[in-house]
């Protein structure tokens, strides 16, 4: 072979394995606060990989911990897309970190569950409450409402996650505040409520603790139904899901795509797909409330509690409680920690 001939292979050589580096690079997205034990994550994870071709790593953040760092790499950002507490969302579009983007099925969420100009949607939800290991517990009784954990009988059982950064960590602030008569923007009862739960010695972790609930370290979590379900149901775990006497809240996890990022359009994929028929019943099967609802089988529905248990848990007023998100975390932090 010629010099000429040669140079002229290895050319092409070279730019085919450029073209290959860039596929792969293509074929991939970075999701912030994609935790696998949290939501069932881990599954649509895999489902994304299997469906789409779309390679997308797990992403241990919260909210709170995923809005500081896209707002420090705001200038070079590494997330494409960004999953988060419904309060977030309109603190991260107030931040602009999000860019407009409405998905296939925009029109299909409920005017309540999405931003006017797309910054953020609703993807699924969750109704708060007590997960709680049977067999952790031990004898003592099955708490029924909030007033319950403040029992002697619950020391250091009770978990919940910290309120200084984790979304649902605030939405436990307020869910108490708001069953106790405070108000979005009157936090002084269930500020009050965190400081009395003090004296039973709280495990009070930063990152989702579903493990540590299956294992019996944290007999009862304040968290989501999903979760509870899920490991009655999916892990044979021993656990029971209580939605308290005095009322609770149900909230929307949203996501976004982030601005300016390095895959927009694998990002706008990913959105996509998590609204889409697999993506929704995915959820659906994960124990969570697919913001499209008919993508809900009645054979999973049936594995919740009781609609009239459901009934003492109101929608959060995702706008009134991003408002006070920063006031909740900085008056835990200040008053609780």
């Amino acid at each position: 072979m010629e010099r000429r001939d040669f140079v002229q292979v290895a050319g092409v050589a070279a730019i085919s394995l450029g073209s290959g580096s860039l596929l792969a690079q293509q074929s991939r997205a970075v999701c912030y606060n994609c935790p696998p034990e949290w939501a069932d994550w881990g599954g649509m994870l895999r489902l994304l990989a299997k469906d789409l071709n779309l390679q997308v790593p797990p992403d241990n953040k919260n909210s709170g911990q995923a809005l500081a760092a896209l707002v420090a790499e705001k200038a070079k950002p590494v997330a494409d897309v960004v999953y988060l507490g419904g309060q977030v969302g309109p603190q991260a579009r107030e931040a602009g970190v999000l860019e407009a983007f409405k998905p296939s099925r925009w029109n299909e969420i409920p005017a309540g569950q999405k931003d006017p100009e797309g910054f953020w949607f609703a993807i699924h939800s969750g109704t708060l409450g007590f997960f709680v290991n049977r067999t952790a517990l031990g004898k003592r009784p099955l708490p029924k409402g909030w007033n319950d954990l403040l029992k002697p009988d619950y020391q250091g059982l009770v978990g919940y996650l910290n309120p200084g950064s984790a979304a649902v960590g605030q939405v436990g602030v307020i869910a108490v505040n708001l069953a106790l008569g405070g108000s979005y923007e009157r936090l002084d009862p269930g500020i009050g409520y965190f400081k009395k739960l003090q004296a039973n010695k709280p495990i009070v972790p930063t990152q989702t603790s579903y493990a540590r609930v299956l294992s019996g370290e944290i007999p009862i979590l304040l968290d989501y139904d999903f979760n509870a379900y899920r490991a009655q149901y999916k892990d044979g775990a021993p656990t029971t899901f209580v939605i308290p006497e005095e009322g609770s809240l149900q909230l929307p996890y949203v996501m976004g795509l982030v601005r300016n990022s390095p895959n927009p359009e694998q990002g706008r994929r990913l959105l996509d797909f998590v609204l889409s028929d697999a993506g929704q019943r995915h959820w659906a099967n994960a124990f969570l409330r697919p913001v499209i609802a008919q993508a809900m089988s009645a054979e999973v529905r049936g594995r919740f509690l009781p609609d009239e248990d459901y009934r003492r848990a109101q929608p959060v007023d995702v706008v009134r409680l991003a408002a006070s998100a920063g006031t909740i975390a900085k008056r835990y932090q200040a008053e609780v920690a």
